[in-house]
């Protein structure tokens, strides 16, 4: 068994993670939940739905939240580079036995609808409206000063699969977690924009959201948004960290909003745009690796997972045996 090989010219230009849309049960907990602790700003509330961006975003949203009856995620969406990515997109989904359709998306160009080989439910274009930037407005920014949106996490019962899929659609694999001296993956890193991910998938009952992340200017804006958290309420939802990744070297912190989506704050990035760049491989026995310093996550923190919405979650044939601060302790 070896690693998956990217396909570098599939016919059609993914570019990044570009978008999240959640359903929620109070929109009003969520908006004060996103503004003053993450620090999105708010680019439009109508028709049941809070559109957020990034401080330094200018597309019109990468954060969608519509009034459910229960709290699940909608979709993911992706950018494609230019509309006509978009058809030879939908033939590839089509090639490989996957669900493809149109769809008409507020505030998005074309956009297209997709189910992964796992059931993950995607969506995909090539435009949005474009606001302002509020880099620069510096009595808008709040709490952790949220810039852009980087990445999502997805816990999946066929990681292999899912990382197949992905690098013959043209993802790079940055990094991989997988017992020594084997390929048997645990978890794999995707990107598409020339830093470590876009999309990571972990071994695990789903398909589920783990998480989806937002990058912060400076390691204290992940401070403030943990005291502001405190402030209004939210302290029992910093769930792990702040802390370092050991994949990824980040610092981070994450927290679960009012409907207990998990959202996570970090700073710090390399770059692997070079084609000469190889997977980097790490063994989830080395814990060192896990996390450099502090303690491990909760068991919550693995196991707990927002659903898709209509999605049917099924078990992995090998279950995960992460090292958790429960029994960690125990030891």
């Amino acid at each position: 068994m070896s690693l998956p090989i990217t396909n570098h010219d599939p016919g059609f230009r993914i570019t990044r993670a570009s978008h999240v849309v959640l359903s929620v049960r109070d929109l009003a907990a969520s908006r004060q939940f996103y503004e003053k602790v993450i620090g999105l700003i708010l680019t439009a509330e109508e028709g049941g739905a809070l559109y957020f961006r990034g401080v330094e975003e200018a597309c019109h949203h990468s954060l969608v939240l519509r009034k459910g009856e229960s709290a699940a995620c909608v979709r993911l969406g992706l950018r494609v580079f230019q509309d006509g990515d978009l058809d030879r997109l939908k033939a590839f989904f089509e090639a490989q036995g996957c669900r493809a359709a149109w769809a008409e998306v507020p505030h998005q160009g074309r956009t297209l609808h997709a189910t992964d080989p796992a059931g993950t439910p995607l969506e995909f274009c090539a435009t949005m409206p474009v606001e302002s930037r509020m880099i620069t407005k510096f009595t808008r920014h709040a709490g952790g000063s949220a810039l852009r949106l980087d990445h999502y996490q997805v816990l999946t019962p066929e990681l292999r699969k899912a990382c197949e899929f992905y690098t013959a659609a043209g993802f790079r694999l940055s990094e991989y977690i997988a017992p020594a001296d084997t390929f048997d993956l645990r978890g794999v890193f995707l990107q598409r924009k020339g830093n470590p991910h876009d999309i990571v998938f972990f071994n695990g009952a789903g398909p589920r959201l783990h998480h989806f992340a937002f990058l912060a200017p400076e390691v204290h804006h992940l401070l403030n948004a943990c005291d502001v958290a405190g402030e209004l309420g939210y302290g029992a939802a910093v769930e792990r960290g702040p802390g370092r990744h050991g994949p990824g070297h980040a610092l981070y912190v994450y927290m679960r909003d009012p409907d207990g989506h998990r959202v996570e704050l970090f700073n710090t990035h390399y770059q692997i745009m070079d084609i000469e760049n190889e997977p980097v491989g790490w063994d989830p026995s080395d814990h060192t690796i896990s996390f450099p310093w502090g303690l491990p996550a909760r068991q919550a923190w693995f196991e707990e997972a927002t659903p898709f919405e209509g999605v049917a979650i099924r078990e992995p044939e090998v279950k995960p045996k992460p090292l958790t601060l429960e029994s960690y302790l125990a030891k």
